[in-house]
């Protein structure tokens, strides 16, 4: 069966997450669907990052196995014919090995969080930012940020009802830099805990604002204690920019 690497950019406002969920609509649900509209096989498309509720992705990055052997450009243009009028769209489809897994072969994923640091309210930008209307200062959260990158246990910015089998991650990049009133935080590793973006995100504004110190992101990671992580981010800001393989 040809495998195909699609890669897929999605407004995460209006689903509930990348994965597949009884009477919930959801990106992978989507997906699935105009695969069956256009080739008639029920395959379930298997992509990179299972992102949250609201999250939002320019390079998401998934498979599917087709019994027929298509055009990539027919792959393309046929399922974002299907996925109208949902937020979705398939930017690329290619032909690949059946060695080739979404998940299972990626080797870096990159997120952005964006964060508006003004005192008036979002209008355009509403659902696709967070909202932080006390002054932040970048600089200090880049600093901070430092603590947490390179192998550590993220017990501590690690949801509840996350599944991995161990907190144990690489954290190869955490930057932080502000672009006018935006504050920009860039995470990227072989992969993340749930929740641990958000986590990390929100416990780095309050370093920005002047709540926490460095030395106290530090320790909030030593604890190995959910409790001790700040506020979480929510997840209007966060998008999956890229997969790396």
């Amino acid at each position: 069966m040809p495998r195909y690497k699609l890669i897929v950019e999605y407004d995460g406002a209006p689903f509930c997450g990348w994965q597949t969920q009884a009477d919930q609509l959801t990106v992978q649900g989507v997906l699935t669907s105009a695969v069956e509209a256009l080739s008639g096989e029920k395959i379930l498309v298997q992509g990179a990052g299972r992102t949250d509720a609201g999250v939002h992705a320019r390079g998401q990055v998934a498979h599917v196995d087709f019994a027929k052997d298509w055009e990539t450009d027919t792959v393309r243009d046929g399922l974002n014919a299907h996925l109208r009028p949902h937020p979705v769209a398939v930017l690329s489809a290619e032909r690949v090995g059946d060695e080739f897994n979404a998940r299972m072969s990626a080797r870096k994923r990159h997120y952005l969080y964006r964060i508006v640091n003004r005192r008036p309210d979002l209008t355009f930008d509403l659902k696709y930012a967070w909202r932080v209307a006390r002054p932040l200062d970048a600089a200090a959260m880049h600093v901070a940020a430092q603590r947490l990158v390179g192998n550590h246990d993220f017990t501590t910015f690690r949801s509840t009802e996350c599944q991995a089998a161990s907190p144990v991650k690489t954290l190869d990049q955490l930057d932080v830099e502000r672009d006018g009133v935006d504050v920009l935080v860039r995470a990227s590793a072989r992969s993340f805990l749930h929740n641990q973006v958000r986590s990390m995100v929100g416990s780095l504004v309050m370093v920005g604002a002047g709540n926490w110190s460095a030395g106290d992101l530090g320790q909030a990671l030593a604890a190995r204690d959910r409790t001790a992580c700040g506020q979480v981010a929510p997840p209007d800001g966060l998008y999956l920019m890229k997969v790396d393989y």
